[in-house]
C-alpha cells in the first residue's frame, strides 16, 4: 500500500507512523490540497539541512505520505533532502537534522537498522546532531526499538488505546486527544513555541504505540491513566499504559532527540471512501504547529 508519487529531494528525516485501523488503512492517501505555505518562515534563507530517511523500507517518505510534512518544513526554510543510503558517519554528515518515519525490517517487525547504523546515529547525535525518530503501532515499534534504545527510550511495539481521551466523532479509541487543560500536554519549549500564537493547546494522534523515556527526558504528550496497550497477538487483552507517552524530547550529549510513537500526526492524509482527514489537516487541532515547533527545537531555534 505504497503511493508512487514523484520523489522530491529533501533533507534526511526519520519518522514512523502507520494507521492501525482495519481496511481503511489501505485507502490512506496524501491530501494534496493541504496548504503547506508558511507566512513568516523561521529561516528565510539557508535553513538547517534535514535528511528524510528513505533507505529502510519507510512507510512514510518525503515524496509519499510525508510529502505535506516535507513541504511544510521546506516552506519554513529548512533544506530538505531524501536519504537513500544506510546510516554511517559519512552519510549523516550531510544533515543537521535526521528524520526517520516508520522504518521497516524484512520481515517488517525485525530490526530496520543494523547495529552499526544504530551506533552511527547515536554517535552523530552525541556529537551535536538532532534526530526525529517516529515509530508507529506494530510492526513499526519492533523495527525501530534497537535504535530507540540507544537513547534510553523504550517502545511498547504494539498499539495504544484510550477509552476516555479519544476522538469520539470518529469512534476510534486509537485517535487519542491531548490537551493542555487535561494535563496531556507538558510544559516544554516545543509545546510553548516562540510566542502565544505557537503555544499548543490540542494535539491528536492517529493510532500509535506508547513510549517510556529515560530519566531527564520530557513526555510532551502524556498518556492518561485510562490509556491501554494491546498485548501483542491479542485483539482484546490489554495492559495499562499509565505513565507512558506518545511523544518524548531529550538531550543526548551535545545533540537533541524527539521520539514519536505515532506518525500520522505529522502527515496530512485522507482515509476511506469518505476521504476523512487524518493528520495536520484535521480541523481544530494544533498538529501543524506541533510539527513546526518540533523542528524549531531540533534546530536550536527554540531553547
Amino acid at each position: 500500500m505504497r503511493i508512487n508519487l514523484p520523489v522530491r529531494r529533501f533533507g534526511l528525516i526519520a519518522v514512523a507512523g502507520v494507521l492501525f485501523v482495519p481496511p481503511a488503512s489501505a485507502q490512506q492517501v496524501v491530501d494534496l490540497t493541504y496548504d503547506t505555505r508558511v507566512a513568516a518562515p523561521a529561516y528565510p534563507k539557508g535553513g538547517p539541512r534535514v535528511l528524510i530517511d528513505e533507505a529502510h523500507r519507510n512507510f512514510h517518505t518525503a515524496g509519499g505520505r510525508y510529502k505535506p510534512f516535507a513541504d511544510l518544513i521546506t516552506a519554513d526554510g529548512f533544506q530538505v533532502t531524501a536519504g537513500t543510503a544506510p546510516f554511517s558517519a559519512a552519510t549523516l554528515a550531510a544533515g543537521q537534522i535526521v528524520v526517520i518515519s516508520n522504518a521497516r525490517g524484512e520481515p517488517p517487525d525485525t530490526p530496520a537498522f543494523t547495529d552499526a547504523e544504530c551506533d552511527a546515529v547515536r554517535d552523530w547525535v552525541r556529537a551535536g546532531g538532532s534526530l526525529l525518530l517516529i515509530a508507529d503501532h506494530a510492526p513499526m515499534g519492533s523495527a525501530a526499538a534497537a535504535l530507540a534504545q540507544r537513547f534510553g527510550v523504550q517502545m511498547s511495539a504494539t498499539s495504544t488505546l484510550d477509552d476516555k481521551n479519544y476522538f469520539v466523532d470518529r469512534g476510534n479509541r486509537g485517535f487519542i486527544v491531548y490537551t493542555r487543560e487535561s494535563g496531556g500536554i507538558a510544559d516544554h519549549p516545543i509545546t510553548s513555541g516562540r510566542n502565544a500564537g505557537e503555544r499548543l493547546q490540542k494535539v491528536m494522534t492517529f493510532t500509535g504505540q506508547s513510549l517510556k523515556g529515560p530519566e531527564g527526558s520530557v513526555a510532551l504528550l502524556r498518556l492518561a491513566d485510562s490509556a491501554r496497550d494491546r498485548v501483542a497477538g491479542s485483539e482484546t487483552e490489554t495492559t495499562s499504559a499509565a505513565g507512558r507517552a506518545q511523544a518524548i524530547a531529550l538531550t543526548f550529549g551535545r545533540g537533541r532527540v524527539v521520539v514519536l510513537g505515532e506518525a500520522g500526526m505529522l502527515s496530512a492524509q485522507t482515509v476511506g471512501p469518505d476521504r476523512l482527514p487524518m493528520g495536520m489537516n484535521q480541523p481544530g487541532i494544533d498538529n501543524r504547529q506541533f510539527a513546526l515547533n518540533v523542528m524549531h527545537w531540533l534546530s536550536g531555534l527554540l531553547k
